[in-house]
């Protein structure tokens, strides 16, 4: 299959190596050409533009950092729309506002390119490993088509209902695994400032009604002290105000969220975007220190 993939960033890049290997011809288009450097070497083709792109390829991927970049990399100048052909599939992996995959979802319609909303979650290690939870949004029948790309690039793969369905869902993610790093950064914190090993702490609940994969691998990650990216923190900052404006729009009160994306804010604000959300343990530890 002709496959385009536009978005080749700490996530993007591995799962359009995953399409590459399994034999799909692969196309590509970067705003940055730094990014298509590593594919120098692989026999993918790389286009000029995104409407360039759109003209040979079957569908297209779409892995790119928030609402208005994807409809300007769909609609705007030289955008996909421009060399579209009827039929062709866009799948939009972002992570971005339910309410904008189902406009670009009727926008797209009246240009005969049918539309998938499928954001993911697993981070850089899920996207690496090809064991991405895929949450779906459109049609079904373009769902099935799809399927098999998808399972080259997650192992969990449902079609939630209709446009605009896999934001929500994404949505319901962001807002649990926030809450829950915050949560285990407390607990840890708690624990340490009790003078007691937080090591040991984990180990306990790990056995218990508290067990999570969030204790298990952010909690061997924070007592580790590896910040390392596997999501950044101004990409959850990015996320949970995504879902608080869905909250406001809709009246919802979400309290735990709107505390966690203020902690959030806070940690983006020192300095500290770039690194794993965890680091949100870090904040903490500052903020009971200038108590002190």
């Amino acid at each position: 299959m002709q496959v385009g993939f536009i978005g080749l960033g700490l996530m993007g890049a591995p799962m359009a190596r995953h399409l590459l290997h399994a034999g799909h011809h692969l196309h590509l288009w970067a705003r940055r050409p730094a990014t298509l450097v590593p594919f120098a070497d692989t026999g993918a083709v790389i286009h000029q533009s995104p409407a360039e792109m759109a003209a040979t390829v079957d569908v297209v991927f779409t892995m790119v950092a928030d609402g208005p970049d994807v409809e300007q990399v769909l609609l705007g100048p030289r955008g996909i729309v421009e060399g579209a052909h009827p039929g062709l599939v866009v799948v939009d992996m972002s992570t971005i506002a339910p309410a904008i995959a189902r406009d670009l979802n009727t926008r797209l319609a009246a240009h005969d390119i049918a539309f998938l909303d499928a954001p993911v979650s697993g981070g850089e290690r899920g996207a690496r490993e090809a064991t991405l939870t895929i949450m779906v949004g459109g049609a079904a029948d373009i769902f099935e088509r799809i399927r098999p790309l998808f399972s080259l690039m997650g192992k969990s793969v449902s079609l939630i209902g209709p446009a605009g369905a896999g934001q929500v869902a994404k949505a319901c993610n962001q807002i649990l695994t926030g809450v829950g790093v915050m949560a285990l950064a407390e607990a840890l914190n708690f624990a340490r400032t009790s003078g007691v090993d937080p090591a040991n702490v984990r180990q306990a609940l790990l056995g218990g009604f508290a067990y999570s994969r969030i204790l298990e691998n952010h909690g061997q990650r924070m007592l580790d002290r590896d910040f390392t990216p596997g999501f950044k923190a101004w990409m959850h900052q990015k996320d949970l105000r995504i879902v608080l404006e869905e909250a406001q729009r809709m009246g919802l009160m979400l309290p735990s969220t709107a505390t966690t994306a203020q902690a959030l804010n806070a940690l983006v604000g020192s300095g500290h975007g770039e690194d794993d959300s965890i680091a949100l343990i870090r904040l903490l530890e500052r903020m009971g220190e200038a108590w002190v």
